[in-house]
């Protein structure tokens, strides 16, 4: 198979037409081989470069026929290769904690090469430690491409001399190491530098990886033939990149893991770590917590960020099997067979991080861990066998290494969720439910999540909590809404009486909003995406269990605490919320409330729409910053002089600007909107960042009509228990659309595409959302 790397004509479409980079969406293969034992040998080493090079047919080839999508090796830093390296550099070995940044130049700017150097020495020297030179990585060009060469980067090695054992141990120096590349990083990009990567800088690991062929591994980089390279674990990976294009710096594996798959959420998840991070900064890395900012770096892949988020958390102190489940965890919410215990843990993984899910197969290490784990749906098959001699080998396929059948104690394969593990310091291997077991007891989970709250939990509904306005009232607001007849009869009717979406035809010709002569609902601009390539869809009906709406109020704990930080959360069900339900919420809430008028003059212009969104934006700042965890946006106080501004935009504005001043995750966003009627304006809404919504004018709609009889004999309250489960299922359905199993992971996600809106509008409210058409604007 070929594959086109980016070129002039790619780059000139990006900058001048519609093409996006980050719409070319892997197939990859993937792998671990592990030492149970937990002792280094040159058999894993070797078992790795055999593995790889057995999965070469689920990598792409260049047309040059020698180029490759990327391919490459994390092993164990081999400690006595690097003394032999640094004795025969003519410097004397000393006895202080080594490690070693492999590294990726500037090639073909020397100055810009030099520039680097400098920067990694002096950042390295400012954090105490000694450098024993630099070492230049032995190649052999002549079994790349010539596309891979074109684009090759200088490679070397740097080795330092870190601090005395008896001073710091691995994991403090490890974590400092990372701190340190972290500057590096920032430093080299604000000197402008181009093509500069660092593979990994570390005392525990290595990464060899390029742009070539998986069975050239070990012909291009020599290193990984010598007996010294011994290792307890060894994490391969060829890459067929669907997602990105070929680039040697997105080789896998990465600094922790390597992946095979996409995640389907990534949208979302880099939007809701910029809010994490500045939590997270703090409480880890102390005064030096604005150097992990941003957690995510600007162009990551989408495995990518998922290492860098990985990567942060088993710096911070947890281990890699317990990052792998607060990162991709199993499908627990509605599994009846679930242990409590295991239940509870997962229920305080939810409130501090919403899942990165998506065809998942991951091998990890965080230097003391070796786990390999698949997603919710093991839609990413992970395959393993165990070795009479201490080998754990496990892949995308059998038989990568070849082993006597002797020799094999047990197969098998990981099924939804699952996960397996080495712990490389004790040399004990685990199973899931081990695992599971394991971290469940290392945390009083039951008792941090006992002060999560249910509705039943809430006040009582008041006497007068329904929308009761007369018919003149009704068809007044329906009207502003932009409601129609036909609204009514062809979706809300529906909904209540099949319990499901309106079935529409295949023919229809409504015109796009954005050339519609008729005045348009904002959620009307938005196309819902879909999975594409190789990320398959969720059948909403057959795979229910793997879904979930649940919604978390107060959502405030910090992803790197362990302490108690969830007192008074509510969980419900949904976000879709009943207009009774919401008057319970404000009571429950309390003096936790803002709540925020989202209307202007109907005299209003572009000037003062921009001016209300401004004034909103400022109320909910000052709200969380008052100590409001609870943000509520209503347009229902409209009149003969007050216009209800689009609910959407409105949503979006307080989001955005929580985001941006880094105090979304400090509060939730509840939305009642008068225009929202049908599933696809509940899905922008949420989408675009609101926790719950309330589309209050549905309720006096559907009593209208009960009233008059249109219902068959049901009662009121069948008639909106049939329309909440209508919209839940429709949410369900958009979400499977896009491989998204869990609504956290949904909200604030972006995932649309506007088609004419303004693109300064989009950068305003929908930062990363592609608008190919621009058009309307504020005006």
């Amino acid at each position: 198979m070929t594959h086109q790397y980016p070129t002039p004509q790619h780059e000139r479409l990006a900058r001048e037409g519609m093409y996006r980079p980050d719409f070319e969406s892997d197939a990859c293969g993937v792998g671990l081989v592990a030492a149970t034992d937990g002792k280094p040998s040159r058999r894993v080493v070797s078992s790795a470069i055999d593995a790889l090079k057995a999965v070469w047919h689920r990598g792409a080839v260049d047309a040059d026929g020698m180029t490759g999508d990327g391919a490459g090796l994390h092993v164990d830093l081999p400690a006595r290769f690097f003394d032999d390296a640094i004795a025969d550099s003519g410097h004397k070995v000393r006895p202080n904690r080594l490690a070693v940044g492999m590294i990726f130049l500037p090639r073909t700017d020397l100055n810009a090469q030099e520039s680097c150097r400098t920067i990694v020495e002096a950042e390295i020297i400012e954090s105490g430690y000694t450098i024993y030179g630099w070492r230049q990585v032995p190649v052999d060009v002549s079994v790349i491409g010539q596309k891979a060469q074109n684009t090759r980067p200088e490679i070397e090695q740097i080795m330092i001399a870190g601090p005395m054992p008896d001073k710091q141990d691995a994991r403090e120096f490890e974590k400092n190491l990372y701190l340190i590349r972290r500057r590096i990083e920032k430093k080299v990009i604000a000197a402008q530098i181009q093509d500069f990567y660092i593979c990994s800088l570390s005392c525990q690991s290595i990464i060899y990886k390029g742009l070539f062929l998986a069975e050239s591994l070990s012909v291009f980089y020599p290193d990984l033939t010598d007996d010294r390279f011994e290792s307890r674990v060894a994490i391969f990976h060829q890459r067929y990149s669907t997602n990105t294009f070929p680039q040697w710096w997105l080789a896998q594996p990465f600094r922790c893991l390597a992946h095979n798959g996409e995640i389907n959420t990534i949208r979302g998840n880099k939007n809701w770590m910029k809010s994490h991070e500045i939590k997270m900064a703090s409480l880890a890395f102390e005064d030096h917590g604005e150097d992990i900012k941003p957690v995510i770096p600007a162009g990551s892949s989408d495995t990518a960020a998922l290492d860098a988020v990985f990567e942060t958390i088993c710096r911070s102190g947890r281990d890699a099997p317990t990052a792998k489940i607060m990162l991709v965890p199993q499908a627990w919410q509605n599994d009846p067979d679930i242990d409590p215990a295991h239940q509870a843990m997962y229920e305080y993984m939810a409130s501090v991080m919403e899942p990165w899910d998506g065809p998942a197969a991951l091998a990890m290490t965080d230097g003391h861990w070796a786990v390999a784990g698949v997603d919710r749906n093991a839609l990413r098959p992970l395959r393993y066998s165990l070795t009479t001699d201490n080998l754990l080998i496990i892949g995308s396929e059998s038989g990568m290494v070849v082993v006597p059948e002797s020799q094999v104690i047990e197969k098998g394969r990981l099924g939804p969720g699952q996960m397996i593990a080495v712990d490389l310091d004790e040399g004990m291997m685990f199973k899931d439910r081990e695992l599971k077991d394991r971290i469940a007891a290392e945390e009083p989970y039951a008792d941090l999540v006992k002060g999560f709250q249910t509705v039943d939990d809430l006040p009582p509904a008041p006497a007068m909590s329904g929308m009761g306005f007369s018919k003149e009232e009704l068809i007044r607001r329906q009207t502003a809404a932009g409601h129609t007849l036909e609204d009514m009869e062809m979706i809300l009717a529906p909904m209540v009486e099949d319990a499901k979406e309106a079935i529409g035809s295949m023919g229809d010709d409504t015109p796009l909003a954005v050339i519609s002569l008729k005045p348009r609902q904002v959620s009307h601009f938005f196309r819902q995406n879909f999975s594409q390539v190789t990320n398959p869809p969720i059948d909403s009906l057959r795979e229910r269990h793997v879904m979930s709406l649940r919604t978390r109020f107060s959502n405030l704990a910090n992803i790197l605490e362990q302490d108690s930080q969830n007192e008074d959360v509510l969980v419900l069900d949904s976000p879709v919320l009943s207009c009774a339900l919401w008057e319970r919420l404000k009571l429950g809430f309390g003096q936790a409330v803002a709540e925020i008028d989202c209307t202007m003059s109907t005299t209003g212009n572009a000037i003062e729409l921009r001016d209300a969104l401004a004034r909103i934006r400022t109320e909910a700042e000052q709200a969380v910053r008052a100590g409001k965890t609870e943000i509520f946006l209503t347009d229902e106080d409209i009149d003969e002089d007050r216009l209800a501004i689009p609910m959407v935009i409105a949503t979006a504005a307080v989001h955005t600007h929580l985001v941006r001043k880094g105090l979304r995750s400090y509060a939730s966003v509840n939305v009642r909107a008068g225009e929202c009627l049908d599933t696809h304006c509940y899905a922008v809404l949420i989408g675009v960042g609101a926790t719950t919504v309330n589309a209050y004018m549905s309720e006096p709609a559907i009593a209208d009509r009960h009233i008059r009889g249109l219902f068959d004999g049901m009662t009121l309250d069948a008639c909106l228990a049939r329309h909440k489960k209508a919209v839940d299922e429709g949410l369900l359905k958009i979400m499977s659309k896009m491989g998204i199993a869990v609504i956290s992971s949904y909200r604030g996600g972006y995932n649309f595409e506007a088609v004419g809106l303004s693109r300064a509008l989009c950068n305003d409210l929908f930062p990363g959302m592609p608008t190919k058409i621009s058009g309307e604007g504020y005006a």
